[in-house]
């Protein structure tokens, strides 16, 4: 027996570890907790409309998503990806709750919570994520851009799937006019918690994949002084890279699409015609469409090329949404006036996939020296755009909305195609 047991430490050590499994867990709890949280961001505007607090409340969630991401690369560094993640659940968890009873009192407070907690969840994601990614190429002897690509298609094709299953319960739900009645949103909002609660019990299952790193940076943010330090280096350091900053304009406008659907859409396009329960049915369609072309795209990447090109071809299709609206919408009740809605949400739908699948993996092969800074600066500038839009929506109308859309649009691919086709063929010749 002696003699055998070198043999199976030995052998134990040289299998690789099933790094899928971590991608499974992952995907799957972020599905059960964003169905929840998703569905009732996209009712916020319909149900929550006294004093425009539904509106004001992402407002300020996203305000405070904003300031805190400064703050996240440095807290995910310190305890790590996965305590990072269990720790920004509890936000969401507060925020469905404070809709139970949605007064200035609990929203506000939820709302302000919220910010620090999903600048945290969403750093540690991208982290958790990408490191998963790399240690999987390593281990299996596989291109790591092709690892990223599917790892990122496969957890945002699941992320995009909670629009379908949370507005279809939405949907199922409110569908007898139940909208505004107070029975109808509680026990929405119950299945709500319910579904958080197990997504998070599910993320507790997670490898710890961080712990050395945990260590050092332990030790080293003990005086205030480094943590001062730390801070620096994580926020303004990365804008020394001349490709995060051209990256950036492509992060707003990621930011300004997806507030564009929960804020205006929803508001000015679907409800309209559908109605409230439509909202919904529209929203599912969005997700489904944007689950799908998720795995799709992430599939298909293996490289800066590719990422250029699926991005150039998810852009031209939301570009055309953007003048379609602009010259030709009228609200109609018609029979075709009702598919217009569907057929928006689909189309804008895959756009959205194309830009979380493709902008993670962009940043995960870029960026491998700060990849939590790099991830801080995604969600900083994605936050900081939603948050305008949700406070300047109710003082603008639509046309002039798309409008400024249709411009961020034009302006963030031409300095993305200027990265992919200039800067970058400088930074890889360099390396090289």
């Amino acid at each position: 027996m002696d003699e055998e047991t070198p043999l199976v430490v030995e052998r134990s050590r040289t299998e690789p570890v099933n790094h899928t499994r971590d991608v499974h867990i992952l995907s799957w709890a972020f599905l059960l907790i964003f169905l929840a949280f998703g569905a009732a961001q996209n009712l916020e505007s319909t149900i929550n409309t006294e004093g425009d607090l539904g509106t004001i409340s992402l407002g300020i969630l996203y305000s405070s998503f904003t300031f805190f991401s400064l703050t996240a690369s440095s807290v995910v560094r310190v305890i790590g990806s996965k305590s990072a993640l269990l720790l920004g659940t509890t936000g969401y968890w507060l925020f469905i709750a404070a809709n139970l009873k949605p007064t200035w009192s609990t929203m506000v407070p939820a709302s302000l919570y919220l910010g620090f907690a999903a600048s945290v969840i969403w750093v540690g994601q991208g982290t958790y994520l990408t490191s998963t990614a790399r240690s999987h190429a390593d281990d299996y002897n596989v291109h790591e851009g092709t690892v990223i690509g599917h790892f990122n298609g496969e957890f945002w094709g699941m992320f995009a799937s909670h629009q379908l299953v949370g507005n279809l319960l939405s949907l199922a739900l409110l569908k007898d006019g139940m909208g505004g009645s107070t029975s109808g949103t509680t026990v929405l909002f119950i299945v709500f918690l319910c579904s958080m609660t197990l997504g998070t019990i599910l993320m507790c299952f997670l490898r710890k994949r961080d712990g050395k790193k945990e260590e050092g940076l332990q030790k080293s943010a003990v005086s205030f002084y480094s943590s001062v330090v730390s801070l620096s280096k994580s926020v303004i350091t990365p804008l020394y890279d001349v490709r995060l900053l051209l990256i950036i304009p492509l992060i707003a406008y990621s930011g300004l699409q997806q507030a564009f659907v929960w804020a205006e859409f929803t508001k000015y396009v679907v409800q309209p015609i559908l109605g409230e329960a439509g909202v919904g049915g529209a929203m599912a369609v969005y997700g489904a469409f944007d689950a799908i072309c998720s795995l799709a795209a992430g599939r298909l990447t293996s490289g800066l090329k590719s990422i250029t090109l699926i991005v150039s071809g998810g852009a031209f299709l939301q570009g055309i949404v953007l003048v379609w609206l602009l010259l030709k919408w009228s609200v109609s009740s018609s029979v075709p006036g009702i598919i217009y809605p569907l057929l928006i949400a689909a189309l804008w739908g895959i756009g959205d996939g194309v830009l979380n699948t493709q902008l993670n993996a962009l940043i995960a092969m870029l960026f491998k020296h700060d990849t939590e800074g790099a991830f801080a600066h995604l969600k900083l500038w994605q936050s900081a755009s939603i948050a305008i839009v949700f406070f300047v929506s109710p003082y603008i109308t639509l046309q002039a909305m798309v409008c400024a859309m249709l411009a961020a649009l034009c302006i963030s691919l031409a300095a993305f195609l200027f990265l992919t086709l200039k800067v970058e063929r400088v930074f890889s010749s360099s390396s090289s």
